[in-house]
């Protein structure tokens, strides 16, 4: 959904950067949306005191309202575009993942703070099926899938790192054991930038 990209930028900008406030209209043209539509997204957010729309541009009241709002309107099945089990780790899979791939969930948790808090048996990564199928041939599902390729859009391919909110709202929305144990450290470490900006 477009108003997923609303969410993502957001975050972004505030977790990553530490920017709160924003006008409708720069989100819009951060993610090429319609400024209707980036009204539409906020809507929700500002039914539950998670954002404040004043005359002139909006701040963020409560990004964890916003993070599992996100989460929680999360299709991740929606968006697999290619997936396959490959008879190899997952740390030789990431190793063989395409240049322009963008990680996501386990390996993203992994590339961004440099540590994992459990084994975890998949990659999922944002990619192109084409390049997938070239690469590592047509889908096998004989096995459980330790390789899972996700739809991108063009306001993911922005970002030089997968933004730490995508992270978080694909890992709420894995049912391994493991997603558990990943989910509970990324809010140790979301936590951690949100007190450092003042947040409680």
């Amino acid at each position: 959904m477009k108003i997923e990209r609303v969410y993502r930028e957001i975050l972004f900008q505030l977790l990553e950067n530490g920017v709160s406030e924003f006008t409708q209209k720069d989100i819009s043209k951060r993610c090429n949306l319609s400024t209707s539509t980036v009204n539409h997204a906020l809507k929700p957010l500002v039914k539950m005191y998670a954002v404040k729309v004043n005359r002139r541009n909006f701040e963020v009241l409560n990004p964890k309202k916003i993070l599992v709002y996100w989460a929680c309107i999360r299709n991740l099945k929606r968006d697999i575009i290619f997936s396959t089990f490959l008879p190899m780790s997952v740390e030789k899979i990431e190793t063989l993942l395409p240049h322009n791939a963008i990680p996501t969930a386990y390996t993203a948790f992994k590339l961004k703070f440099k540590k994992i808090p459990s084994d975890y048996a998949e990659v999922i990564v944002y990619g192109s099926r084409d390049e997938f199928i070239k690469r590592f041939g047509k889908e096998e599902k004989l096995q459980k899938s330790n390789l899972v390729v996700l739809r991108r859009d063009e306001h993911l391919c922005k970002f030089k790192n997968t933004p730490i909110a995508q992270i978080f709202v694909d890992i709420w929305n894995l049912g391994e054991w493991y997603a558990n144990e990943f989910l509970k450290a990324l809010e140790v470490e979301i936590n951690g930038i949100l007190a450092r900006l003042g947040y409680r």
